[in-house]
């Protein structure tokens, strides 16, 4: 058990660092953002940076649930999967 427990430590304290890795780059990129402002494109040296609205269409399920509980239900598929988590 001491090899699993080694594992799962090692596990976490990479997990930390990938987090706060991930804060980094969402500061940085934050900061780039507030410098382009309302601009799409930016050129920094070699880099092009684009920072564009970008419109998806989403089937609200709740409301289609609610409106059209059969049709709903013919169209709704379910999945299994494993959720790993180390608490």
């Amino acid at each position: 058990m001491n090899e699993i427990e080694s594992k799962v430590r090692e596990l976490r304290e990479l997990q930390a660092l990938i987090e706060e890795a991930q804060a980094e780059a969402e500061a940085i990129k934050d900061t780039i953002k507030a410098q382009m402002g309302d601009s799409e494109e930016l050129r920094a040296g070699e880099y092009k940076i684009t920072w564009k609205n970008v419109t998806t269409a989403r089937i609200d399920t709740t409301a289609l649930k609610k409106a059209l509980p059969d049709v709903a239900a013919r169209f709704t598929c379910e999945t299994t999967t494993r959720r790993f988590c180390v608490a």
